[in-house]
């Protein structure tokens, strides 16, 4: 596995290559997560990817893990991190379309890339998709008063509200009871939170003309992660499936099913 970084405009991306035989699969985390939290967190495990023999790429959002940003909130908003994404794919893959998985935040930029550049990719995988159109705007307000929380009271302060909510029953039925601090520097966060705030799907007439075959994973009792985007999702592309993992077994087999359909 080898380590590089991209320089683009105000941000370095980290990401890492594990080889394989291909065609390459590039793995997207969700907000205020990254390659390291996803692997202290348990629940997504994306190996057998690359135990299938993919060369697997997976990176940092700008702002977050090893990635650099700055206190800019439109650098946040999942347009912006598509640009990231087709940047990194004209290096690490410049002349085939790529397989992607995205996870929460990441749909957002999925659907973003695909619309806008359709041909840079060949099959996705969607993982919780976030609140979007009719749910964004209440999830937005959320954003946002977290993002004064932290200025206000430190991420210490954003710990303890987030403690509040207590964890998703289907990962403490699975044991994965202890959440990972956002990993993103405190002088940038309330500005990620910010552009999350203020971004959104592309428009539903855009995604239903995404032609890709797309695997919808959706957990359940997640207000951040509702079932209603899943099931607009599923309506408006046609080559897609919904499955709804119900279970911690159905989430650890998550990263095979994954892998299943991308070959």
């Amino acid at each position: 596995m080898t380590d590089e970084t991209l320089e683009l405009d105000g941000a370095t991306l980290s990401y890492e290559v594990q080889e394989g035989a291909g065609p390459t699969v590039v793995q997207l985390h969700g907000l205020s997560s990254s390659r390291a939290s996803e692997a202290e967190a348990g629940y997504f495990d994306w190996s057998p990817i690359a135990e299938a023999g993919r060369r697997l790429v997976r990176y940092d959002a700008r702002g977050h893990g090893r990635s650099t940003g700055r206190a800019e909130p439109s650098d946040y908003a999942w347009p912006k991190l598509a640009e990231d994404l087709l940047a990194l794919l004209e290096v690490v893959s410049p002349d085939e379309p790529v397989d992607a998985v995205g996870v929460s935040m990441s749909v957002g930029t999925l659907l973003h890339a695909v619309t806008l550049r359709p041909e840079r990719f060949r099959r996705l995988v969607l993982v919780i998709p976030p609140t979007a159109w009719g749910t964004r705007a209440g999830q937005g307000d959320t954003y946002r008063q977290l993002a004064d929380l932290v200025e206000l009271q430190g991420v210490d302060g954003l710990v303890r509200a987030m403690s509040a909510f207590g964890t998703l029953p289907l990962l403490e039925e699975g044991g994965w009871t202890r959440a990972p601090l956002p990993d993103i520097a405190p002088a940038i966060l309330p500005a990620v939170f910010r552009g999350a705030a203020a971004t959104d799907f592309p428009a539903p007439d855009a995604v239903a003309t995404i032609r890709q075959p797309v695997l919808i994973t959706q957990w359940v009792g997640d207000p951040g992660h509702p079932m209603s985007t899943s099931e607009r999702l599923h309506d408006l592309l046609p080559e897609s499936t919904l499955e709804v993992l119900s279970t911690p077994d159905a989430l650890r087999a998550l990263g095979d099913r994954a892998a299943g359909f991308l070959r």
